[in-house]
């Protein structure tokens, strides 16, 4: 008799493989996650930067800088959120950003109107832990105030957009 050669793969080489996929996948899943928060992290730089132009074009033309409430008025999570323009106070200044946003933007304009602090947060990972940033222009007396979605401006520098706060996720 003669036995004719099977071609396929052994449970045990299908057991290998597996787990060599596994260990990839371990590898590369929360590598993805952080590559996806710091993509979204990116739009909070832009948007910030922008609205301290519009900001400073505003006070241009008034004299006086915009304050602006929360909006979207509740923290996004994980999933973007529609910013609503128009009917928010920053249509007082021109300001939108593009599409849905990650962060709520607000901004906390000084006694004499000269100086503000624009800030921004969100949970961009939804871990629970709000990721704070900001921008702080100080009024005519050098005095800088913190926002109101809970920038502290003792962590930003001096008319930069940063990071303001310690107690948040790093990407």
């Amino acid at each position: 008799m003669q036995r004719t050669a099977r071609g396929g793969f052994t449970i045990l080489e299908l057991m290998i493989v597996v787990g060599v996929v596994a260990v990839l996948a371990a590898i590369a899943i929360p590598n993805f996650l952080r590559y996806q928060a710091r993509s979204k992290t990116s739009e909070v730089k832009t948007n910030l930067a922008a609205l301290r132009v519009a900001e400073d074009a505003y006070f241009a033309e008034h004299n006086v800088h915009a304050p602006a409430a929360a909006e979207p008025a509740l923290i996004p999570g994980s999933r973007a959120a529609v910013f609503d323009a128009e009917g928010s106070d920053f249509a007082t200044v021109g300001w939108a950003p593009e599409g849905r946003v990650y962060f709520s933007y607000a901004v906390v304009v000084s006694a004499d109107g000269s100086g503000f602090t624009a800030d921004a947060g969100g949970d961009v990972d939804g871990d629970g832990i709000v990721s704070l940033w900001g921008y702080a222009k100080p009024d005519g007396a050098f005095v800088v105030q913190n926002g109101s979605i809970g920038c502290d401006v003792s962590f930003l520098a001096p008319q930069q957009v940063g990071r303001c706060g310690v107690d948040e996720s790093v990407f």
